[in-house]
């Protein structure tokens, strides 16, 4: 069983808020058949602990209009790895360098790619080219 449209849609919100503050390397995976207690990880990049804060609080707001709820935040104060529990989805975001050193997509490589629109990585590519 994969994630369902719930999950998915709020994975697409958080991914949307989060390009909008320049998060990187912006990446879904469906959990849902490895974990009962959510369906998808969305895991994203900041370039230091203030964008990091930054990228929370717009996925935070984008998610709070969408009627989910945290169940649990931790991480914010030292904005290295921030975890966000929204029970249907679980949001990691991280310093660049903690990304690299805990390598979340090689942990769970084995799970599905959830399809992010096209115009995410293209906003995330753009930035790029313009450093």
């Amino acid at each position: 069983m994969s994630a369902d449209d719930k999950s998915r849609h709020l994975a697409v919100v958080a991914a949307r808020a989060a390009a909008d503050k320049k998060a990187k390397e912006i990446i879904a995976l469906d959990v849902s058949e490895r974990l009962v207690l959510t369906d998808v990880f969305l895991v994203v990049s900041g370039s230091n602990e203030r964008q990091v804060k930054s990228i929370v609080e717009a996925i935070d707001e984008a998610l709070h209009k969408e009627g989910a709820r945290t169940v649990r935040k931790e991480g914010v104060t030292e904005a290295r790895w921030v975890l966000m529990d929204y029970a249907d989805i679980v949001v990691h975001v991280q310093h660049e360098e903690d990304r690299e050193y805990y390598a979340l997509e090689r942990l769970w490589k084995d799970c599905p790619v959830v399809e992010l629109p096209a115009d995410l990585y293209a906003a995330a590519e753009d930035e790029a080219g313009d450093s």
